[in-house]
């Protein structure tokens, strides 16, 4: 795998993700350094303190706005994992222009910088809320991908850029299990709507399909693992099933499904046993058929959303989960 003994660079990377993919990454490929670059020195601070004696590992302040301290970062970088985003729908509601710096103005700087400084390959993380948006974070992320997926074309195949989307990471900060969780001492949980469903994807999974993009892309695909869903009431349930229900309404900006691919990607977008495959409808890069690799064409009007998916985890299954992974939940 390309990421032995390789240096790696982690935009956002004292969120979630990036306190997932670091010790996964170290264990699994034994990188010569992973630098995280983020903006929060006390986040970088407590970070740190999880790799005491690991040379490996580095740390360098700087904001994804600030293309000349991404030039100084990725210097010598390999790879690059572009975790860095403002994805609170409602912050970025209140604050556009804010969200507009960092999601698309960030993610311009950042394919300059890498493009510049000969950086291999890059993966963007992008979200659900990409596909068809109603939010500003969902438009800023759609633009964030077209961004990532036409710099191959500024590149010329000297750095390749991909994308990965998945939904809400189970047990994240801010996500909803963890909300649950500390809202369910009131005896009381409430839902936005006993009808919506979401996909249920774990860090791990999220980390995993990053190394795949890594080792398949050949530059401008969007990958979209395949995972279960669940209805948020049997997510409620399974956190305390003596809880009280109560629905108050869906917010602004939520949607009632998620969807990974709207049906007018279906045309593109290729299926593969674990995982899906969006190629770029405009390629001046490279040949299309490089990037297909046995996947086979979805049928004509496909779509993936949480309500429509054949695979559906339990409140059995979920019930489980939150027990071997208590420790950790709301805490990364």
């Amino acid at each position: 795998m390309m990421l032995n003994n390789s240096t790696i660079l982690i935009t956002g990377g004292t969120g979630s993700f990036g306190n997932t993919f670091v010790p996964m990454t170290l264990a699994k490929f034994n990188p010569k350094k992973i630098i995280i670059y983020s903006r929060d020195e006390m986040k970088q601070w407590n970070m740190a303190k999880k790799f005491p004696n690991d040379s490996r590992v580095r740390f360098f302040i700087g904001d994804v706005r600030d293309k000349e301290r991404l030039y100084r970062a990725l210097d010598g970088v390999d790879f690059v994992v572009h975790a860095a985003a403002t994805k609170i729908v409602p912050t970025a509601e209140y604050n556009p222009f804010e969200c507009i710096k960092t999601n698309v103005n960030g993610a311009m700087n950042l394919i300059d910088a890498c493009i510049d400084m000969r950086v291999k390959r890059l993966v963007a993380l992008s979200t659900d809320k990409a596909s068809q948006p109603i939010n500003l974070y969902g438009a800023t992320k759609l633009c964030s991908d077209k961004l990532f997926i036409a710099g191959n074309s500024y590149s010329g195949g000297r750095t390749k850029f991909s994308v990965v989307r998945y939904g809400n990471v189970m047990g994240s900060r801010g996500s909803v299990i963890p909300y649950f969780i500390e809202t369910s001492k009131t005896g009381k949980l409430t839902i936005t709507d006993k009808r919506m469903t979401r996909f249920m994807i774990s860090l791990e999974q999220g980390v995993e399909l990053v190394w795949h993009a890594f080792d398949d892309m050949e530059g401008g695909e969007i990958y979209v693992k395949k995972i279960p869903s669940m209805n948020i009431c049997d997510i409620a349930t399974a956190v305390d099933s003596s809880a009280e229900q109560i629905e108050v309404g869906i917010r602004p900006g939520e949607k009632l499904h998620e969807q990974m691919i709207g049906v007018e990607d279906a045309p593109f977008t290729y299926e593969y046993p674990e995982h899906f495959k969006i190629l770029p409808q405009i390629c001046n890069w490279g040949d299309i058929k490089d990037m297909i690799k046995g996947g086979e064409l979805v049928p004509k009007g496909f779509s993936y959303t949480s309500d429509n998916n054949t695979e559906w985890m339990s409140i059995p299954q979920l019930k489980d989960w939150i027990s071997e992974n208590s420790k950790k939940i709301g805490s990364i």
